[in-house]
């Protein structure tokens, strides 16, 4: 199978949001990283966090965290690193997080705007606070907030008896993350009861069959979620993405479709993390 790599990049041009158009260029031609930052500040609030529909399940304008993942992994896969920008970022997940450190994963501003049915606002802390960790480590921030955050991570998962469906992801990509790589090792065996025969871990109250892949637990090569997979797992999975493109040329996703624009710009983004899973895995040539 070999990906219609012209076809993709026509499916962004048509489909995609602008930020989506300059990760793809920044991927794969090499385009500068500023751009990607600067297609990220009109979703950009003066309180430092993000909102805007920048995570496109939540769409009302209030800064909201998955907003503030989706800004923190957008310029850690382009290698961008605004230090003012992300030190805000972080300075307003301090502000909303937890005594212990955690953050919730919806905040009240979501409250009266469009936004997917999961996606109800509550005050307890939530897995998001492993994916901002990780995005953090990425980008090798320096900030108070972030050792909190790791705490709260490592006390609930290695207290932690059933871990399953989008914790066990963000989890996997909190441990990948964390330069404390042995402690990472160790914890990462534990998780491997989430994990089905098959290199999945099913997600309660998604739709019929949901399910997260080896690849979207594990994308990266020589982290530590490898070893809970088998090289046919991982070479399996590669070769359902490659089989996922579509005939319009983009990729598709497997939850909830609930609005329009949400299901169109989820494509895209959709399109681009295939794409870079697949050129992360060798399955892509420039």
């Amino acid at each position: 199978m070999t990906v219609r790599l012209e076809a993709a990049r026509q499916f962004v041009y048509a489909n995609a949001r602008v930020l989506e158009r300059h990760r793809l260029a920044a991927m794969l031609d090499t385009d500068p990283a500023e751009r990607v930052l600067e297609a990220l500040l009109p979703y950009r609030n003066a309180d430092g966090g993000f909102g805007h529909g920048l995570e496109p399940d939540v769409r009302g304008p209030g800064s909201q965290p998955s907003a503030a993942l989706s800004a923190l992994e957008a310029l850690a896969e382009a290698g961008s690193q605004p230090v003012a920008i992300v030190t805000d970022t972080v300075d307003w997940i301090d502000s909303i997080a937890g005594a212990d450190g955690g953050v919730p994963s919806v905040l009240p501003s979501a409250v009266g705007f469009p936004r997917a049915p999961w996606m109800e606002p509550s005050d307890e802390s939530g897995f998001l606070t492993y994916a901002l960790t990780a995005q953090l480590h990425h980008l090798g921030v320096d900030h108070p907030w972030l050792d909190r955050g790791s705490a709260w991570c490592w006390k609930q998962l290695e207290s932690a008896d059933d871990i399953g469906g989008y914790t066990v992801k963000f989890a996997l990509d909190f441990l990948d993350a964390t330069p404390d790589r042995d402690r990472a090792a160790g914890v990462v065996k534990r998780l491997r009861e989430a994990v089905r025969s098959d290199g999945t871990v099913p997600v309660p109250g998604g739709v019929e069959g949901e399910q997260l892949t080896a690849t979207q637990l594990s994308p990266m090569p020589a982290t530590p979620s490898r070893v809970l997979f088998t090289e046919q797992q991982i070479a399996t999975d590669l070769d359902r993405i490659e089989a996922g493109q579509m005939d319009d040329g983009g990729w598709d996703f497997e939850f909830l479709h609930w609005s329009p624009g949400q299901s169109v710009e989820w494509r895209g983004i959709a399109t681009v993390q295939a794409m870079r899973t697949l050129k992360l895995n060798g399955r892509l040539s420039d």
